[in-house]
């Protein structure tokens, strides 16, 4: 799979990964993808992550239903950075769209104001309710 070749891999073998929602253009969230990660992606259509703190790969939504489905993959300049335009789908009719593990929309919630970080997005679902 030369296309794998392509990429930057940093030295630990994963690449930033950028979720971007497609329509709206909210930046959702950032995580890192390895090989496997990027080629399952890929080949899924399902946005599929490595994670550093599980010490394994996972499926954005397995847990929360929150998924994202791909509609294009895209590589930086730098071949360092993988940006993932996504359809981000909510845990059920009617649910609203959540990527960020807080229960917001996106995982960047928090604006510098005054010389400080500010909460700035709702929280839309609880992440008691969400995560089992």
């Amino acid at each position: 799979m030369s296309w794998l070749d392509e990429v930057k891999w940093d030295a630990n073998g994963l690449v930033p990964a950028i979720a971007q929602e497609v329509g709206s253009n909210d930046v959702l969230m950032m995580a890192f993808m390895n090989r496997e990660a990027l080629a399952m992606t890929a080949e899924l259509g399902e946005a599929v992550y490595w994670s550093r703190s599980r010490g394994r790969l996972w499926r954005k939504g397995e847990e929360s239903g929150n998924l994202q489905r791909v509609k294009e993959l895209r590589l930086d300049c730098d071949n360092d950075v993988v940006l993932i335009k996504v359809e981000q789908t909510g845990g059920g009719v009617g649910e609203p769209t959540i990527a960020c593990h807080t229960g917001r929309h996106s995982c960047f919630f928090q604006r510098f104001e005054n010389g400080a970080w500010q909460a700035v997005d709702p929280v839309l679902k609880d992440p008691e309710r969400i995560y089992r």
